[in-house]
């Protein structure tokens, strides 16, 4: 239980901070991201504020998708609100870059550290982000694979974010539609080094 509850913060951590990093990159937000970050910048609250609602309200949506109310889902909402403005107001305040090529690079870098993040905290069986419980919602519901449910949650939000003059760019589009891709190609790497770490653990030496 302790390993399981250290991986599945460390997933959100991981998670968080490539959230983080695709908004300090300043090429447009991912479509959930983009409508935080416009909630934020039209209404108030910080961007973690508006990831903590937004995430409740997609808590509803998914209790209309699979029939049940995840409740426990309330805890990964509440941490990644923190974390992001932990990160975005502490860590990444002063990061800024002024090339093109070095903005992208951050933006592909936020990219797969999200990927990464979501498939470690995954792992670990714990409660799912509501967004994230979304792709696994689809999932359930019509049979389909993660990196399809991850890419109708996203094109979704992106019509969101569209309607409410979001925070949207190249880099929006660009996560839209590579961020199913990135969690399908990472998966496998991370369950064969999390397997690894295993064996070696039970291995006798």
């Amino acid at each position: 239980m302790i390993n399981r509850f250290i991986q599945y913060i460390v997933g959100l951590l991981f998670l968080s901070f490539g959230v983080s990093l695709t908004i300090v990159a300043d090429v447009g937000a991912g479509a959930w991201d983009a409508l935080n970050v416009g909630l934020s910048k039209s209404i108030g609250l910080t961007i973690g504020n508006w990831v903590i609602i937004v995430g409740i309200l997609m808590m509803v949506v998914n209790a209309l998708l699979v029939k049940r109310i995840e409740w426990l889902a309330l805890a990964p909402v509440f941490i990644i609100g923190f974390l992001i403005d932990l990160w975005m107001l502490n860590v990444l305040s002063k990061v800024a870059f002024e090339s093109t090529v070095g903005k992208y690079l951050l933006f592909i870098g936020g990219i797969f550290t999200i990927a990464v993040g979501v498939v470690i905290y995954l792992r670990a069986k714990f409660p799912a982000n509501p967004i994230d419980n979304l792709m696994l919602s689809l999932q359930e519901r019509f049979g389909i694979s993660l990196m399809v449910g991850k890419t109708i949650g996203e094109v979704s939000a992106l019509v969101l974010a569209f309607l409410l003059d979001g925070a949207i760019g190249v880099g929006t589009i660009i996560i839209t539609f590579l961020m199913g891709p990135a969690i399908q190609l990472v998966t496998p790497v991370i369950n064969a080094l999390f397997n690894k770490t295993v064996e070696e653990k039970v291995t006798p030496v």
